[in-house]
């Protein structure tokens, strides 16, 4: 008797699977077709039109100045780098025979700890770069959203994350290309 209700139970807890799984994807298939539309009509009033050319200014900048930072950082480890070279050649015209293999051995040293200090820092950067823009991100769907734009909101769930940061540059380009035709006008 216990067996027949578990296989019964199990046939239940499929059907209602599948039954959620044919809802859901009805949702997602119908979210998909309005979509669209939806954007359409939202990008036809004024108001949501000056809140995504905002966005743009407010991106490219923080984009702009991202990449001066890391420019920035960039040309600080070159310089570095080159006064290292620089302060190892004027030791090795100095360096008398006999202290010639230590000498060799500290710079190697000195050498492989600024490559790591380097590679250490541009990896915070990186790191920087990539929290700023998320953030960045998540700013602009809370502010879509309040502005009543359909498909933007913020989640924390991953997999959520994933499609709309896959989704959002094919939005933000459907935005864009639209204030580019509307600006021409």
């Amino acid at each position: 008797m216990d067996t027949y209700c578990s296989v019964s139970e199990d046939q239940s807890d499929a059907a209602r699977q599948q039954e959620r799984h044919y809802y859901l994807l009805s949702e997602l298939q119908t979210l998909v077709k309005d979509l669209p539309s939806d954007l359409a009509q939202a990008l036809i009033d004024g108001t949501v039109y000056e809140i995504v050319q905002g966005l743009l200014d407010i991106q490219h900048l923080m984009e702009k100045n991202l990449y001066n930072q890391r420019q920035k950082l960039h040309c600080e480890h070159r310089a570095l780098k080159q006064d290292l070279v620089r302060k190892h050649r004027q030791a090795l015209q100095t360096c008398k025979s006999h202290n010639l293999a230590v000498l060799k051995t500290n710079q190697r040293a000195e050498t492989e700890a600024l490559d790591q200090r380097v590679k250490e820092e541009q990896r915070m950067m990186d790191e920087k770069v990539v929290a700023e823009m998320d953030q960045k991100v998540l700013d602009q769907q809370n502010t879509l959203e309040k502005a009543g734009v359909q498909g933007f909101y913020i989640t924390t769930n991953p997999q959520v994350t994933l499609a709309l940061s896959l989704s959002q540059p094919r939005l933000l380009s459907v935005f864009h290309s639209f204030l580019s035709v509307r600006h021409r006008r």
